[in-house]
């Protein structure tokens, strides 16, 4: 009989965490791991934090060791970009034109910045972060610039805020809306993150619009605002949100839709292609809908369910959405999803101005999501209580006396 290939398009920590997988639960097999980066699968978030500040050395990032893809027998095809699927020939190509059969294939192609659409984005010193490489030149920038201006008050746009005063950079955040982290937070929890990055010699502006990068013989020299202002800086760093690549899923005729649309065991439309990580949009049985998650995370759990699945055992991804940030002296987590008109209320546990508290997003006197504010080992008890689904007592949850394990019937 001849042996199954599995090909895994994204050498991503989610494609290197499903051929882990594989092999964790038997597949022997051929594993052909291929990604268009130079550098085997690593982790994100050092990116905008430990790494970018200095404080992990760059072998702390990758998934695996080098070695350890031989020794698993996983093919790691670096530097190559799958460029179509055959789903009828059952075939990936690669650059270049050379065709490799599969018996499944996992999509783990993640996502990609969102590129600023205004004169003058093209020049030498606007930089984005999304890869090691896209790190590394910010880490330079700070080497050499006084000042830089961020666009965008999102996670990325913050803690590239935080890293730049802990290197001694001036920096500059513009926020298009009132507040940074106002979708996500909310008008209560948003200032928390404002205030904090102020009170570091953040200049936070507000309902700011960039309409030009300015340029001085070819490199950006700063930012024009649509009142006029003029923000000189010595580079451009760009974090307005990312865009699923999807271009291959989506070129090969397989369903589409902020990502690619997966079941509960994360197959696609195509039986024998699944999808995993910031790519995949995915259901989720508590929240009755499908939601594609850009969140660590996601990368690091859903590969384990697609590879079950992808073994023919029945498996479903139900992990609660969860993401943490570290800025300065700030570290939280936050677990659930309350999106924007979700919830009705938001309880918070402990004291907001010092910065030692947990935030509860309600509907219907049920917690949708929880965050925890520089407390720790609480996260877990935070998501029984949204797994609960149950009605809390908004004073007994506000209530630091009561054990957060004591709020629910089971």
């Amino acid at each position: 009989m001849a042996q199954s290939t599995f090909v895994i398009a994204g050498a991503s920590l989610a494609g290197a965490k499903a051929a882990e997988a594989l092999r964790e639960n038997g597949f022997d097999g051929r594993i052909l791991l291929i990604g268009d980066e130079p550098d085997p699968p690593y982790e994100r978030p050092p990116l905008s934090k430990g790494y970018l500040m200095g404080k992990q050395d760059r072998e702390t990032i990758f998934v695996h060791p080098s070695q350890w893809y031989a020794d698993q027998g996983i093919d790691l095809w670096l530097d190559t970009n799958v460029t179509a699927i055959d789903r009828d020939r059952k075939t990936v190509t690669v650059a270049g034109g050379r065709t490799i059969g599969y018996d499944k294939l996992l999509l783990a192609t993640g996502a990609s910045p969102h590129l600023l659409a205004v004169p003058g984005a093209d020049l030498d010193g606007v930089l984005y972060l999304r890869r090691v490489g896209d790190c590394e030149r910010i880490q330079r920038t700070f080497r050499s610039a006084s000042r830089i201006v961020l666009v965008g008050g999102g996670w990325i746009g913050l803690e590239v805020a935080a890293a730049a005063r802990e290197a001694g950079v001036e920096a500059t955040v513009l926020v298009a809306g009132k507040s940074p982290l106002l979708r996500v937070l909310g008008p209560q929890i948003a200032p928390v993150f404002a205030d904090l990055h102020r009170e570091h010699g953040v200049d936070l502006r507000l309902g700011a619009r960039v309409t030009e990068i300015v340029g001085e013989n070819g490199k950006a020299a700063g930012v024009r605002l649509a009142d006029g202002t003029r923000i000189d800086a010595d580079a451009v760093v760009v974090g307005i949100g990312a865009t699923p690549n999807t271009q291959l899923a989506a070129e090969s005729g397989l369903q589409i839709n902020n990502g690619v649309v997966v079941d509960a065991s994360l197959r696609t439309s195509d039986p024998d292609i699944y999808a995993a990580g910031d790519v995949a949009n995915a259901p989720h049985p508590m929240l009755g809908k499908h939601i594609r998650v850009e969140h660590w995370a996601n990368a690091l759990h859903q590969p384990g369910t697609a590879a079950r699945s992808m073994l023919g055992e029945r498996a479903f991804y139900d992990r609660l959405p969860y993401f943490f940030t570290d800025q300065y002296d700030l570290g939280m987590e936050y677990a659930g999803y309350a999106e924007p008109g979700s919830y009705e209320d938001v309880v918070v546990r402990g004291d907001l101005a010092s910065r030692e508290f947990i935030a509860f997003w309600l509907a219907d006197g049920r917690v949708l999501a929880g965050m925890n504010v520089n407390l720790w080992d609480v996260n877990d008890a935070i998501q029984h209580l949204v797994r609960s689904g149950e009605q809390i007592d908004r004073d007994r949850l506000a209530d630091p006396d009561v054990p957060l394990q004591q709020l629910t019937a089971r």
